[in-house]
């Protein structure tokens, strides 16, 4: 009956602890969230330059 008390303890011991070390996540969505948002942002004022930097980039390696 000890090893089965002392391996319940342990197990609890374990479980309390994942509580403590999960992070901000929310933090993270944050940071992820806005930064898709910056993205689109720019890509939305800056789709036509994008493009031609795009195009004259890959006729510079290939050629006309």
């Amino acid at each position: 009956m000890t090893l089965l008390t002392a391996v319940l303890h342990a197990l609890l011991d374990r479980v309390a602890s994942l509580d403590r070390e999960r992070g901000d996540v929310p933090g993270w969505v944050l940071v992820t969230v806005m930064t898709a948002g910056l993205v689109t942002a720019l890509w939305l004022v800056a789709d036509g330059q994008l493009k031609a930097i795009f195009s004259a980039a890959l006729n510079g390696v290939t050629g006309p």
